[in-house]
């Protein structure tokens, strides 16, 4: 018996959100934001609101944010409640606990098990991602889950090594992170309503951006970073651009979406900002692959002058920014 939270969706018809549609230079942004993406379109609900938290993005050391729409903003938006998943017994038998209470599961899994990454992590590296759990048959060992840009199924084998099934009791095996949503408190706001509220959610984030522009904290890091990176290869670089470079392209990508999106209810009036947002998008992405170009052949390229543009681009932003929001 297939037990779901929502309803029954066919990977094969699901139309994904329009972000995850469009032409876009980052076509995904982290596992966590895209999975929202698509719960929250599911349910028939605007997930542009929410994306104001791009706004705070900062360089933490050796990574971006990893961005996330806060649990608060989400609450506030669409009355959404999301709350720790104790897995106290197995993920496969508090998942089905809380899909029988009609509440989605978003748990942190490995994506060796995941075929919907086929051609990148499925059957060849192991690599932790986030997926909504939808729809579980436990008969059928079938599992329907939201993950970037879609709504898949899997079975079978992936099914049983995906929740560890046939592991036994392993008391040392420690289990991902994991969460549920409430959606009994569900609010579906007019367009307008929803982007006065969202607004309002845009300044706190504004206030918690970086004091000092943070693309020049962290050149001299990147910098130095690519020439250790050479010497260990691509797959060291994909996880290093993933952690900044990917993080800082795509935040500002959904900052030009979700800054046209607050111009188009009447709450925005300079869209020098969209441009300001679309220009550090697409730079970081020629940057990105040039990148990749220089740890291949192990070449000096000047990568500062594509740091310099997109630089001035942020700071440009951000006093744009700060009179919109004053």
């Amino acid at each position: 018996m297939s037990i779901s939270c929502f309803r029954a969706i066919n990977p094969t018809s699901y139309v994904p959100h329009e972000l995850h549609r469009l032409e876009r230079a980052w076509t995904e942004t982290n596992c966590y934001v895209d999975v929202w993406l698509e719960i929250l379109n599911t349910k028939g609900l605007d997930p542009t609101a929410c994306l104001a938290m791009v706004l705070a993005l900062d360089f933490d050391g050796d990574q971006w944010t990893f961005f996330k729409p806060p649990h608060e903003d989400l609450f506030e938006l669409y009355g959404v409640d999301v709350q720790e998943l104790n897995v106290w017994r197995t993920l496969i038998e508090n998942s089905t606990e809380q899909l029988r209470r009609g509440r989605l599961v978003l748990a942190e899994t490995d994506a060796f098990y995941l075929p919907d990454t086929a051609g990148t992590d499925y059957r060849t590296k192991h690599t932790k991602t986030t997926i909504g759990i939808q729809e579980i048959d436990l008969a059928n060992q079938t599992l329907g889950y939201f993950h970037n840009a879609g709504y898949f199924r899997l079975s079978g084998e992936d099914f049983v090594k995906l929740f560890r099934i046939d592991s036994g009791h392993d008391q040392h095996f420690m289990p991902l992170f994991a969460e549920f949503i409430r959606f009994d408190r569900l609010t579906h706001r007019k367009p307008k309503e929803l982007a006065v509220i969202s607004k309002n959610l845009a300044k706190k984030h504004l206030y918690r951006r970086p004091k000092i522009n943070p693309v020049r904290q962290f050149t001299p890091r990147f910098l130095l970073d690519i020439e250790d990176i050479k010497s260990h290869g691509l797959d060291r670089y994909h996880a290093y651009a993933f952690a900044t470079l990917r993080q800082l392209g795509a935040a500002f990508e959904l900052a030009a979406y979700y800054l046209s999106w607050l111009g188009r209810y009447g709450q925005l009036s300079h869209t020098d900002m969209v441009v300001d947002c679309e220009g550090i998008s697409t730079t970081t992405k020629s940057l990105l692959m040039k990148t990749a170009r220089a740890v291949t052949t192990r070449r000096e390229i000047d990568l500062a002058p594509m740091l310099g543009e997109i630089s001035d681009r942020w700071d440009s932003l951000m006093t744009l920014l700060q009179r919109e929001f004053k």
